[in-house]
């Protein structure tokens, strides 16, 4: 299988393998001392990633990393890039196949497959509600009418179901800054004018 690879070039990170657009991808890592640091994306694939980062590694340390589009991947460093460091997957059956698939999807979709246009939200302070009933305060980073970016102490994992506000929606991937939303229903273009800066 091919990698995802984005490669540095005076600034610029272009898709090297089944190029389908360009495409960056963000996320934040934790490091054993649970602080986090941000980074990008240099290459994945089902056996591992290559993390671009100002933050150091070591080899041999345990990483857990929030990857956009990709979510939550976790695994060991094994060396040292010029720009970051490259960690290896341990993954096996349903887990890797459910990589596989998520990284074919990168490589086969455009950014216009996998959103609509996305608006500043009139009013940024919100809430999102658990199944059990747990609600957290959360931003509202931005709002489409397929669904939203969050801000939020608190991290779900991809599939869950949540509330955001009276839109019910389910985690679809996670952020640098926390997750984003899929909507259940598409909203009323009219009501996006009502909550939306357009």
């Amino acid at each position: 299988m091919n990698a995802f690879s984005l490669s540095a070039n005076a600034g610029m990170f272009e898709e090297t393998a089944e190029p389908a657009g360009k495409r960056i991808l963000f996320g934040r890592f934790m490091l054993p001392d649970m602080s986090e640091h941000p980074c990008q994306v240099g290459t994945i694939d089902a056996d591992g990633v290559t993390l671009l980062t100002e933050t150091p590694a070591a080899t041999g340390t345990a990483i857990i990393a929030y990857l956009d589009d990709i979510g939550r991947v976790d695994g060991v460093v094994t060396g040292k890039q010029p720009d970051g460091f490259h960690i290896a997957f341990n993954l096996t059956g349903a887990r890797r196949e459910r990589m596989e698939k998520r990284i074919e999807w990168l490589q086969d979709s455009s950014p216009d497959q996998r959103r609509h246009d996305r608006f500043k939200p009139k009013e940024t302070v919100s809430q999102i509600t658990l199944a059990d009933g747990r609600e957290y305060d959360c931003e509202v980073l931005d709002i489409s009418i397929s669904g939203s970016a969050i801000k939020c102490h608190v991290l779900p994992s991809i599939g869950t179901y949540v509330n955001l506000g009276k839109m019910r929606g389910r985690v679809v991937r996670y952020t640098a800054d926390g997750f984003a939303i899929e909507f259940i229903r598409k909203m009323d273009p009219s009501n996006l004018k009502l909550h939306a800066q357009l």
